[in-house]
């Protein structure tokens, strides 16, 4: 199955971000990718953190879900929304929701980022918990390819990836593909981004497919990049390092069960 990794550099315009997002979906599909993965806030990158409250759209309707659902009707492609804001109870926070559409336009999954970040070193202050109110549950759905293999695919959001006791759950319910819509900072991204991906792809012994936001943003906030997919033996198969761009990647079930079949250390698992 042929996948693309969308990576951005979001705005604080909706529409400017929007049309850039059409623009490498459509340049995934003219690339054959039969599913396509969008950057965590690939809609909006605001100038503050509270920014991003405006635009919590209800769940099932607005601009940006409209917009993902027909873009994969339109371009009869399996499109996963990185992430956007969604409306919560509490009109101070919003969940940081990952959308799955398949390619007639229907809504198949939602995950809501569950870790949220925390970081201060004296000079970067993150504290997602002001806005985000965090998700309870991992989200996994099934597509077939093309070649009518059917795929088990577990979401997660950027911070998750620290977590690994989320992607082993996601490997026990046998998922194939872990998905990861990011937008890690440069810090955090240049000291961990590359070895996390990989020791998730490592201890699963599945695909990891890594879409992020790289570059320098209208906040001022540097985003670290490298949008990569990364093979169950911690291979990287593809790598964009800063900037708009696409990584691309042919993915092969053969290869997750030889290297299952090689070592199997999924059913050596003795603490669960």
């Amino acid at each position: 199955m042929k996948v693309a990794a969308l990576q951005m550099v979001s705005s604080t315009d909706l529409d400017g971000n929007l049309r850039a997002a059409q623009a490498l979906l459509e340049q995934a599909a003219r690339a054959g990718a039969e599913l396509a993965l969008l950057p965590e806030y690939f809609c909006l990158m605001g100038r503050r953190d509270t920014d991003k409250l405006a635009f919590g759209e209800q769940d099932g309707s607005g601009t940006i879900q409209q917009f993902l659902s027909d873009a994969a009707r339109t371009l009869k492609m399996w499109i996963v929304g990185g992430t956007l804001p969604l409306a919560t109870s509490d009109a101070a926070r919003v969940r940081n929701s990952s959308l799955v559409y398949a390619p007639d336009g229907a809504r198949v999954a939602r995950y809501d980022k569950i870790h949220l970040f925390r970081f201060d070193d004296g000079e970067r202050r993150y504290d997602e918990a002001r806005v985000l109110e965090a998700g309870t549950e991992p989200a996994l759905f099934e597509l077939t390819d093309r070649g009518g293999h059917r795929w088990r695919v577990g979401l997660s959001v950027c911070y998750d990836l620290r977590f690994p006791e989320l992607y082993r759950r996601y490997a026990a319910a046998g998922a194939d593909l872990l998905l990861v819509p990011s937008a890690f900072t440069f810090v955090t991204g240049q000291a961990h981004w590359e070895l996390l991906l990989r020791a998730r792809a490592v201890e699963n012994l599945c695909y990891v497919l890594a879409a992020a936001q790289g570059g320098l943003h209208e906040n001022g906030r540097r985003t670290w990049g490298h949008s990569m997919a990364v093979d169950p033996w911690g291979g990287i198969v593809a790598e964009w390092p800063e900037g708009a761009g696409m990584v691309l990647a042919e993915l092969d079930a053969g290869v997750i069960a030889k290297r299952r079949n090689e070592l199997p250390a999924l059913s050596h698992r003795v603490l669960k």
